[in-house]
């Protein structure tokens, strides 16, 4: 398996961080046996009528020796929260359920940050350099003011933008360690794979023909029209008969080109083409002229030269894209278990608010 370099992975995650983060749908698992976790239900003072409350900040949970407030949920809730009211009214219940996926995500956030801490992995200022170069080599920004423009317009600093840059890279380093030493991608799988996909890999049937042209336009006169019909099934009666396609295309077709190369419309796949003619086309035999086409502009003769059969990409030259992709799921489905296992022997608390989380 060829080398992948930070510079290059970091560059795909950071895309993540100028489009906005992506959610992270675990939940939060309760089981003893899989995590040391509590769950302390908070009541409201007595005194105080329920409707009156309004608490700011309070711990919402702990992990292992780290903190996570309600000011740090309610952050990270928030995107998802405007998403899901401009589609609609949002009720308490799903607006709840984004709070307790966002505390997830930022419990999650806490034990990698904790293990990053652990192993003692460092980002230097040249890393972050690359990335940020990166970043913008793939999104075509010329500048390094361009780029803080592009930011502005995120509502990110230059400076944010920079720590997220960090957590990123240190995330990656996280990751290789833990996760993408240990995942290996075999020839076998690979084959399987490309065998149970040969449609990705094999090109669309294409086409190539000739066509004679007479133009009408939407403005034409109804005797304007029948003339050039007239005209039309003339040629036709003669293409039909056997006359040479071409040579009847560089005399009678109204295409400008068809003069210099008998109405070759060149090859084609299905899409490429005008519905009329595409229909017809796709009806045809090689070596078959067709009937008279009519569309909004005139009318057409179509002859089909070839059908061109699609064909299959060899296994060696998709090799490295199918690794790649077998390699990126692998490593996500175990970067998802190594979250879980990290979990299981974590020290977690969460204390749930009552009408806040």
């Amino acid at each position: 398996m060829k080398q992948r370099t930070l510079a290059a992975v970091t560059a795909t995650l950071t895309l993540l961080v100028v489009g906005g983060c992506a959610s992270n749908n675990a939940a939060v698992t309760k089981d003893p046996a899989t995590a040391t976790l509590t769950i302390k239900k908070s009541s409201p003072t007595p005194e105080v009528p329920k409707k009156q409350q309004k608490v700011t900040n309070a711990i919402v949970a702990t992990v292992n020796d780290d903190i996570i407030t309600l000011y740090d949920t309610n952050r990270e809730a928030q995107p998802a929260i405007s998403e899901s009211e401009k589609k609609g009214a949002l009720n308490d219940a799903a607006r709840s359920q984004i709070r307790r996926t966002a505390l997830d995500r930022l419990i999650e956030k806490k034990l990698t940050e904790q293990k990053i801490k652990e192993l003692g992995i460092k980002v230097s200022d040249e890393e972050i350099r690359q990335a940020i170069d990166d970043v913008r080599k793939q999104n075509n920004i010329s500048s390094q003011e361009a780029l803080v423009k592009a930011l502005a317009g995120q509502g990110l600093s230059f400076d944010q933008y920079r720590a997220q840059l960090q957590e990123q890279i240190e995330k990656l380093k996280l990751v290789s360690i833990e996760v993408r030493s240990k995942v290996h991608v075999s020839e076998t799988e690979m084959r399987d794979y490309y065998t149970a996909n040969l449609v990705k890999y094999t090109e669309d049937e294409s086409y190539n023909a000739r066509h004679i042209f007479f133009k009408t336009g939407e403005k034409a006169s109804s005797d304007e029209i029948q003339r050039s019909k007239t005209t039309a099934l003339a040629v036709l009666a003669d293409a039909k008969g056997g006359k040479d396609f071409a040579e009847l295309a560089k005399k009678f077709s109204e295409d400008p080109a068809a003069r210099k190369d008998g109405g070759n419309l060149g090859n084609f796949k299905k899409g490429d083409m005008q519905p009329e003619l595409e229909k017809t086309i796709l009806s045809l035999k090689p070596g078959e002229v067709s009937e008279l086409v009519s569309t909004p502009i005139g009318f057409h003769i179509i002859k089909l030269e070839a059908r061109i059969a699609g064909t299959t990409k060899p296994f060696e030259s998709v090799k490295a894209e199918i690794e790649e992709v077998l390699y990126r799921k692998k490593s996500e489905e175990r970067f998802s278990q190594w979250v879980k296992e990290l979990r299981s022997r974590a020290s977690i608390e969460i204390r749930e608010l009552d009408g806040l989380i």
